[in-house]
């Protein structure tokens, strides 16, 4: 897909970021992956982030990267666009990138390169030079390690034709605010905080409509309703939903660090479209945990 094609896919919609199954052995399982997203396929994501933070990035090997991007392309055809999660130190993160292009993905989600920590200059030339590697369009996620403000973004935006979005996943607003109003229709603006639908009308009055829903994984239907209803400005329905799900779904996420990928694959489990355990150092909610939030989902119905 052209670059600025996959930029006017991002100006709207719901986006989400599959889970990536394991079976009990925690090994990649790709029947059950090409299920799951034949599943979430109907319920109109507007593009769909394989190998991505909720798709466990982190845990995965090259070769495994390679597999998840490939399986999640040849299911998902022409009918969402895939978008492949990178990383790491720089060469690592051009080798992911490439062989994400190869395997057909229509861009490329640049993930926080973690640990050390490092320069802002330094993270530019890291983005920039992913961005060259490629002829996808590449979208950076400011969390974590990666906090890039407004003149590196410019920068990045100057020397790379193929850099399309800006994924905030930082929550800070001046940063937020500055950087689009300095780039304006330049970039694709997307919400990335766990747990986005917390946030959702606060970004789209700043002009940042577009967020990626983790709860899509499991309870789907409602998260495309709560997203047209913050589209509509429909207070009521977003008020409801945050009060009875978000915000004691989120408590359970609080709990312990990497809940905010452990409970969407309970919610997964819980909705009979399991992707397995997580894999360490990530670890499982407990059964108390999972009865807690089997309650909440029961109270949304089917899905």
């Amino acid at each position: 897909m052209d670059p600025q094609a996959l930029k006017t896919v991002l100006d709207s919609g719901l986006l989400s970021f599959p889970l990536t199954d394991f079976d009990a052995d925690g090994n990649f399982n790709p029947a059950p992956y090409r299920a799951r997203l034949d599943w979430l396929k109907p319920y109109g994501a507007s593009a769909l982030f394989a190998a991505g933070g909720t798709g466990e990035f982190f845990s995965l090997t090259p070769a495994e990267h390679e597999e998840v991007i490939r399986v999640a392309v040849e299911t998902c055809k022409d009918d969402v666009p895939i978008i492949a999660g990178t990383g790491y130190g720089t060469r690592l993160a051009i080798d992911l990138a490439r062989q994400a292009e190869k395997a057909g993905a229509a861009g490329l989600l640049v993930l926080p390169h973690y640990l050390t920590e490092a320069d802002q200059d330094g993270v530019r030339q890291h983005v920039t030079a992913i961005c060259k590697s490629v002829g996808i369009g590449v979208i950076v996620y400011n969390r974590a390690g990666c906090r890039l403000g407004p003149d590196a973004i410019a920068r990045i935006a100057d020397d790379c034709p193929n850099f399309i979005g800006f994924k905030d996943g930082l929550g800070e607003i001046e940063l937020m605010t500055a950087i689009y109003r300095k780039m304006g229709s330049r970039l694709a603006y997307l919400g990335g905080l766990p747990t986005a639908e917390l946030y959702a009308e606060a970004y789209k009055a700043m002009g940042v409509p577009v967020y990626s829903s983790a709860v899509f994984n499991f309870i789907p239907r409602t998260a495309v309703e709560f997203y047209k209803a913050v589209a509509e400005g429909d207070s009521v329905t977003t008020g409801r939903f945050l009060d009875e799900f978000i915000l004691p779904y989120s408590k359970i996420r609080n709990r312990r660090a990497g809940y905010a990928v452990s409970i969407v694959k309970a919610g997964a489990t819980l909705v009979g479209r399991s992707a397995g355990p997580v894999r360490t150092p990530l670890v499982d909610l407990t059964p108390d945990e999972v009865a807690e939030l089997k309650v909440l989902i029961d109270k949304l119905g089917p899905q």
